[in-house]
């Protein structure tokens, strides 16, 4: 048997273009489609001999040459922030130089730093086939396959171009898993097995086909297939698909389809011609691949009950749920609940350095300091006092607290009903204030320039950037999206329906003393008999940083009722597009905000199919 390797040199350009257009995401907020920040990736590095040297290796379209940039800044910077990324560029660019043992090398650092990345793991897959890596490349398009589903398309790539390049990239991988079939089903013992593999491989090409109709060696080798699996029929036309292609299968497929002539139609007393001419109209119809919902019949979803409801019959639950930080995640201003230094430690310098150094914050006096807020008391009732832009002291009252452990936030609310949370928090750990956004945000950011507070912009204002994930039930009330005005929750913080979904049926029932009927996965879900993926989808709702998200049909923004399910399995921002403070060096997410990433990426979870309530107990402190 005789398999072919499909040329990827598309996919580097696609991926500098990537890395050189990017932007870098703020996290701790949310993301949507229209908000995504301007920063680009480049700009975040601090050296200029780094940055000149990646701009160069960006600009450079030579394969030849690209590979020599490539590994003279993995010699001159071995401890860059971009190593994934160049890494990337150097494999690619070996594959176009036919050196497909380094390809192999610099493809798995990249990956070592950055697993999840189909426009790498794509070529891969191909590289891997083609060396006869069989289970390698199996895995490969298997995880490409896996990400195409769950990340969003590249800033970088139009709407428009990457509807054509994720259809071709799942193609290319289908046709790998078609590839990797026919070889193994050469190499089988038995019949038996020899003709499963086979018709793998057939299934794997014909999706291949959906995908991409236009490709002719996904036609041929389908061809191939059914050739092997005594299915002349099927095997000519794909043949002729194939052959209706210019290009070097052009003839390979004739000689096939004379193949099947002289064999099967010659006693006909058909031309080749004509054999041919009729199996061109045959073949021009593209394969169907029949799909089927995953979504099972489920009792309709009935309305949101209230945390109130739930204490009634679950006393205990409820009372450890009011102790944990998903209760106390945002809650109206009690003087009780405020863990920041008002009285003493009270006062905030703007101009001194703050970084992370071994997981802590670290301060150091700048040299030109200056005091720019005071945190005090008065009657009892906590303030923020901030020095703005027109030099004068300006007072807010606290409204809200958000948090109630390792660090604290404090939002006003003004007469309009807007929120904002004030640009200093209270980290308990080093009992002092910080700009929390100036240690995760990139450079630029304008919610971490103090002075930005004056214009009290959308940058701040809690409804917008951070209600989706700290209060329960939020809707915009005119059915809109995400925006600093006609928002309203339900409830402050993380009630018991964000995780079990809405319940007024189950109470309803339990009162009249009249169980029924239902799945695990209807409210209220029963954690202990759903799978794993779906429990984590349901804690991703707050817990997954890179979430692209879409309102529901009524303004819905952190519940949902479509396809029967109360929660919405989100899309994540490619993760290069994240703020490189997002990450340590070696590719680990370096903020707590990036739980759902860190487990999606773990063996625990791939392998063993662990959740998070294996580890974690949401009723408890």
């Amino acid at each position: 048997m005789k398999v072919f390797f499909k040329g990827v040199s598309i996919l580097v350009l696609f991926s500098i273009g990537c890395l050189h257009l990017n932007q870098a995401q703020e996290f701790d907020t949310v993301i949507v489609d229209n908000n995504r920040k301007p920063f680009s990736i480049v700009d975040q590095i601090t050296d200029p001999k780094q940055r000149q040297s990646l701009l160069k290796l960006l600009d450079q379209q030579n394969p030849h040459q690209r590979a020599e940039l490539a590994e003279a800044f993995l010699v001159a910077f071995p401890q860059s922030a971009f190593l994934a990324q160049v890494y990337e560029i150097a494999a690619k660019s070996y594959i176009d130089l036919g050196d497909y043992t380094r390809a192999l090398k610099h493809f798995r650092d990249s990956l070592r730093l950055l697993p999840e990345n189909p426009l790498l793991l794509v070529p891969l897959a191909g590289v891997q086939v083609h060396e006869g890596l069989i289970a390698e490349a199996k895995e490969s398009a298997w995880q490409a396959l896996e990400y195409l589903e769950r990340f969003s398309r590249p800033t970088a790539i139009s709407e428009q171009s990457w509807e054509t390049l994720e259809r071709q990239l799942k193609a290319s991988s289908q046709f790998v898993l078609g590839q990797a079939a026919a070889l193994e089903a050469s190499e089988a013992q038995s019949k038996t097995r020899r003709t499963e593999l086979l018709q793998q491989s057939q299934k794997f090409l014909s999706q291949a086909r959906v995908l991409n109709p236009g490709d002719p060696e996904i036609a041929y080798l389908a061809g191939l297939t059914y050739s092997w699996l005594g299915k002349t029929q099927e095997a000519a036309r794909s043949f002729a698909a194939a052959h209706r292609q210019k290009g070097p299968i052009q003839s390979k497929a004739l000689e096939e389809l004379r193949r099947i002539y002289e064999t099967s139609a010659r006693e006909s007393h058909t031309s080749f011609e004509t054999f041919l001419g009729k199996l061109s109209t045959e073949s021009r119809d593209t394969p169907r691949v029949s799909s089927s919902s995953s979504h099972s019949a489920r009792l309709q979803l009935s309305e949101y009950a209230g945390t109130d409801a739930c204490r009634m019959c679950h006393a205990d639950k409820h009372e450890a749920w009011v102790q944990t930080g998903m209760a106390r995640m945002f809650r109206p201003y009690q003087p009780e609940n405020i863990i920041g230094d008002f009285r003493q430690n009270n006062e905030f310098y703007a101009g001194d350095e703050v970084h992370w150094e071994h997981g802590r914050v670290k301060v150091a006096a700048g040299e030109k300091r200056f005091l720019f807020a005071r945190m005090l008391t008065e009657e009892g009732r906590h303030f923020f006092e901030m020095k703005q832009s027109d030099g004068q002291w300006h007072r807010f009252p606290v409204d809200y607290t958000i948090g109630s452990k390792w660090q604290q936030a404090y939002a006003t609310r003004l007469p309009n009903g807007r929120i904002h949370v004030f640009p200093i928090q209270y980290n308990s750990l080093e009992k002092r204030w910080i700009n929390f956004w100036k240690v995760i945000d990139p450079p630029e950011s304008e919610r971490a320039n103090l002075f930005a507070w004056d214009k009290l912009t959308d940058q701040t204002n809690y409804q917008l950037n951070c209600a989706v994930c700290h209060t329960s039930q939020l809707r915009n009330i005119k059915g809109l999206g995400f925006q600093p005005d006609n928002l309203e929750f339900r409830e402050p913080g993380i009630n018991c329906e964000m995780c079990h979904g809405p319940s007024s049926r189950h109470v309803s029932a339990m009162r009249r003393g009249k169980p029924y009927v239902k799945q695990p996965l209807d409210p209220p879900v029963t954690f202990d008999k759903i799978s794993s993926q779906d429990y984590v989808a349901i804690c991703a709702q707050c817990h997954m940083q890179s979430a692209l998200r879409k309102p529901g049909l009524q303004g819905e923004l952190n519940y949902f009722r479509e396809d029967g399910l109360f929660f919405r399995r989100y899309k994540s921002r490619p993760f290069t597009e994240f703020s490189q403070k997002a990450f340590y060096k070696d590719g680990r997410f370096r903020e707590t905000s990036f739980i759902v990433e860190s487990l999606l990426r773990s063996a625990c979870f791939r392998k063993g199919q662990v959740n998070c309530g294996h580890c974690h107990d949401p009723h408890s402190t």
